[in-house]
């Protein structure tokens, strides 16, 4: 290095995240150490896949300059080990922008899952996009130079670092673009400074990688086929041998292909530390001619649940990288979803307003689609239990599909899963079709109840009815869960419906005896109704009979199709349906009580506490807590005293 160039050094202070982020790296991942060389690989790989994808935008070949390519190199003497790459490399700016500061709010998400023994395990550290900082786990400073594609020589940067709080960025000697990484290892990892040692991780961690990867051939391995291809890697005068098998993986037969070696992709791919929960491989030939490789992850990522959040596909074109989904290639509700779709149909430089209006893309989609709902069907039907575990991860994911994807409404209908009154525990573990098969005779309806939380579902006076006929009703408790009533009115020929709206219509279920009784009760109780009403003004929409209560004196449901209240206790409002009706037990004492007792002076109060009772009970909001109070210790006061009330 020049003396120039070191008077142009310059030095800048870590993001404090980052900071945060290397005391970690240094003091506490000891577990699984060897993944350095995984993130560091990976990171190289994704710089030629940007190469080449920037240059096939500008129709010009990525590897004109020589083949596309990873050199692993150690120096033992010097302590040294090196990972460069042909690749995009980095201008200044980049340089500062991508090691000086980590903008991803996935580090918080990050910091924050490093808790207890997770703090010693280095697996996370690539899920979470920081895989570069990986090199201090083994290194006590490192420096990388690189020179970004398409800019002059003269503007290579050397970036370095000893992870004490700064870094300094500087001008650099590089002949091409591409670059390089250089650890200086700590004592006590010196074992990594040997060729056997380092082509085991390699094996065992980036054998999938699609670009070769090279390191120097060992004087016993020179001219052995079995450890790969020899040859000159261009700029070095050494004999080079590739130790990977740098093909893509989706391209070669599945009987090929092992289960660790689906998994090893699925984690490089996924930046993941836990295998797939299920995969599919499937090569489609017709009229157009495609591969998938579609994974489904064991846990839900951090940012699942981000507005931003990313989609798992990469699309690639005869093999070659182009770019990575946002939208086009998996509906929102799939987002979860990762892996490789690779079309030989699609030109190398398409672009995202091609994406978009393309019917061919149109057709991967759908295909897409019907496979991942395939493959979880098969799932649920063939491994319960596995099914059960994506469920919870995924399940208020999938239901979105509901709502956005109307051709296969019918397929995700089937995959849905509740909570009901015959589940033993709190796990959604009910089927459509489990209920339909359980259904009582003269049932012909499917049943479900609308809650703010399943705990308030479950113990919810609309059920009062149900449980005693023995009628299982579905307790959704799940913001989606508005949205999914409302957009699916039937399944199987059985239309759904809401214990909690209109006036319950049990068809079959309610004998003759029964409906002479409502009519009796309706006749009976008509003045009360419409006295509770009057003195409700403006609270109660109607007040009626009840048909649906057995034990509790009042509930309040919806007049008819409403949202759900959910959504209005989200957006700030009451919890109460848009026009609350108030229903009345007629075999209730205290409603007997009032119907025998016209003239109680204390009516008005009675009504309210009536009221108020039955909005505590749907788990909304009283308006006004302190007169419901005042109202409810004055009734209190007035029987305690033996007065009449």
């Amino acid at each position: 290095m020049s003396s120039s160039a070191h008077q142009d050094s310059e030095r800048f202070g870590f993001q404090a995240e980052v900071v945060q982020l290397l005391d970690l790296m240094i003091h506490s991942l000891y577990s699984n150490k060897e993944i350095f060389l995984r993130e560091l690989i990976s990171n190289a790989s994704d710089a030629i896949d940007r190469l080449r994808l920037e240059m096939l935008t500008q129709h010009e070949q990525p590897d004109d300059e020589g083949p596309l390519q990873i050199l692993i190199s150690y120096d033992a003497d010097a302590g040294t080990l090196s990972v460069s790459d042909n690749g995009i490399g980095m201008s200044k700016q980049e340089v500062i922008d991508n090691l000086g500061t980590i903008a991803k709010s996935g580090t918080r998400e990050f910091l924050k899952a490093l808790t207890g023994d997770q703090r010693k395990d280095a697996n996370l550290i690539g899920e979470f996009g920081v895989g570069f900082y990986s090199a201090f786990i083994v290194a006590d400073r490192v420096t990388v130079t690189t020179l970004r594609a398409g800019l002059d020589t003269s503007e290579a940067v050397r970036w370095e670092s000893d992870a004490k709080g700064e870094y300094t960025v500087q001008p650099a000697e590089r002949s091409s673009r591409g670059t390089t990484v250089v650890l200086y290892l700590r004592d006590d990892e010196k074992d990594l400074l040997h060729g056997f040692r380092l082509r085991s991780i390699i094996a065992k961690y980036s054998d999938h990688i699609s670009v070769p990867i090279l390191m120097p051939a060992e004087s016993d391995q020179a001219g052995e086929e079995e450890d790969g291809e020899s040859g000159e890697a261009p700029g070095t005068p050494e004999r080079y041998t590739t130790v990977n098998r740098a093909s893509a993986l989706w391209a070669r037969s599945q009987s090929e292909i092992t289960a660790e070696e689906y998994h090893d992709f699925y984690r490089h791919i996924a930046s993941d530390y836990a295998d797939p929960l299920v995969y599919v491989h499937r090569k489609i030939e017709g009229r157009y001619e495609y591969t998938l490789l579609l994974f489904i992850p064991s846990h839900a990522p951090y940012d699942l649940w981000f507005a931003q959040s990313r989609h798992g596909l990469r699309l690639h074109v005869r093999r070659v990288f182009i770019m990575e989904d946002d939208g086009q290639l998996m509906p929102r509700y799939l987002r979860f979803v990762r892996g490789v779709l690779d079309s030989a149909d699609l030109p190398l430089n398409v672009s995202r307003e091609l994406l978009q209006s393309s019917q061919l893309v149109a057709s991967i989609q759908a295909q897409a689609v019907k496979t991942i709902l395939r493959l979880l069907k098969d799932t649920a039907e063939k491994e319960p239990a596995k099914y059960a575990a994506f469920w919870k991860e995924f399940g208020s994911v999938l239901k979105e599909g509901i709502v956005e994807d109307y051709a296969n409404r019918e397929a995700l209908a089937g995959l849905l899963r509740f909570r009901s009154t015959a589940s033993a525990g709190t796990d959604q573990d009910v089927s459509l079709a489990d209920y339909v098969t359980r259904m009582k005779e003269g049932q012909d309806k499917i049943y479900y109840l609308l809650a703010p939380t399943p705990e308030l579902a479950a113990s919810s006076p609309h059920l009062e009815i149900f449980s005693k006929k023995g009628v299982e009703v579905l307790l959704l408790g799940e913001e989606i869960d508005n949205w999914v009533a409302n957009s699916l009115p039937d399944f199987d020929g059985k239309r759904l419906e809401s214990v909690a709206q209109g006036d319950p219509d049990l068809g079959g279920l309610e004998d003759e005896a029964e409906q002479e009784a409502k009519q009796k009760a309706d006749s009976d109780f008509a003045d009360l109704a419409a006295r509770l009403k009057d003195a409700l003004a403006g609270k109660a929409f109607e007040v009626r009979v009840s048909s649906r209560l057995t034990t509790s004196p009042a509930c309040i449901v919806a007049s008819g199709p409403d949202i759900g209240v959910n959504l209005a206790g989200r957006y700030g409002g009451s919890g109460l349906p848009a026009q609350p009706v108030l229903e009345i037990n007629p075999a209730h004492p205290l409603v007997e009580r009032l119907n025998e007792n016209p003239g109680d002076p204390r009516f008005a109060d009675w009504a309210h506490v009536l009221f108020y009772q039955a909005v505590l009970t749907l788990g909304a909001r009283v308006d006004d807590p302190a007169a419901f109070v005042s109202q409810l210790n004055d009734l209190l006061v007035a029987l305690a005293e033996g007065q009449q009330a």
